[in-house]
């Protein structure tokens, strides 16, 4: 019994940390919801950690992502009995760009004798198609079904490739509190149902949302726009948007015609509401789509075919199209 009440004891004290560490965190607007604040903190946290080159995640590595999973502030404490909790996002590359933000949580148990607590903003690189499977099944537990290995960090990762050959999940921490270490092995990652119900106003599937089957909700375009900032886009992405001859400068009605075809035949956008304008030094963008993903892209194929105009987008993100 009195082990047990110990047990409860962790999680009550957890589940308070939790709540208190993530108000102190957030500098969201008052207006979002928790589930939007929890996506933009997310944002901030991976701009704070690669704000730090030398102590950060190296860029190499973060470029040979497939997903990418931020949880911000999870719990690690305990008292004899120690148990871990937090919940994030994780979006995966896909064709046409990064995913929308699918939510997520990590919950794990630990025995030994240990005492104190930590928030730790954990971030988890998913680096093969191996361990992208695991994730997309929406429940895997870490060192059991996906392997996992802490992250090099800064300059380690230069002139080597032995992180590419450690593990399918890479994992990256920092710690705040007063209790030393993170171990992740049996660390179970799974779909976060009640965050996914308020977040996208009904269930969708965690395979739907992570192979970019359905637009990015509002408020979320922060923590796409940070990962595309630090992970390059892949080839495919880039040459689907190339335009067939760069050497040769477009007339007005010819780069027109390119930005219009492309919308209509880029996989995956909405651009039917999408109109084209252009004028000597300048091409405009007007009208609506149903996401900030389909106005990032569509303003990229603008870029693309823009030439030494400049792309003015007056776009309007109506997710009721």
């Amino acid at each position: 019994m009195k082990s047990l009440a110990k047990l409860i004891g962790v999680c009550v004290v957890l589940a308070a940390m939790a709540g208190a560490m993530y108000a102190q965190d957030s500098d969201t607007s008052k207006n979002d919801s928790d589930e939007v604040k929890r996506v933009k903190t997310a944002a901030r946290v991976l701009d704070e950690i690669m704000s730090t080159p030398d102590k950060g995640i190296p860029q190499d590595v973060f470029k040979s992502a497939k997903c990418v999973a931020v949880v911000p502030s999870m719990i690690k404490g305990g008292f004899i009995v120690g148990g871990r909790y937090g919940k994030g996002v994780a979006t995966c590359r896909t064709a046409n760009g990064w995913s929308a933000p699918a939510p997520i949580s990590i919950a794990g148990g630990s025995w030994g004798l240990q005492f104190g607590g930590e928030a730790v903003d954990l971030v988890m690189l998913v680096m093969n198609q191996q361990g992208m499977d695991h994730l997309l099944t929406s429940k895997f537990k870490l060192g059991a079904e996906a392997s996992v290995a802490a992250g090099p960090v800064g300059r380690q990762a230069e002139g080597s490739t032995d992180w590419k050959m450690k593990a399918e999940v890479l994992t990256y921490s920092r710690a705040r509190g007063v209790f030393a270490g993170l171990e992740l092995n049996g660390a179970v990652i799974k779909q976060d149902n009640d965050e996914t119900r308020v977040l996208y106003a009904k269930m969708v599937p965690f395979r739907a949302i992570l192979t970019g089957k359905v637009p990015p909700p509002a408020g979320t375009e922060t923590f796409l726009a940070a990962v595309r900032k630090y992970a390059a886009e892949s080839k495919a992405e880039r040459g689907s948007l190339t335009p067939a001859n760069p050497e040769r400068s477009l007339t007005p009605a010819e780069a027109k015609s390119q930005i219009e075809e492309k919308l209509r035949t880029q996989p995956g956008l909405y651009s039917k509401d999408i109109r084209v304008t252009l004028r000597a030094d300048a091409v405009e963008l007007s009208g609506s789509v149903p996401s900030e993903r389909d106005r990032s892209l569509a303003d990229r194929i603008a870029q693309s075919y823009a030439g030494d105009r400049q792309v003015q987008d007056h776009l309007n993100v109506n997710p009721q199209l």
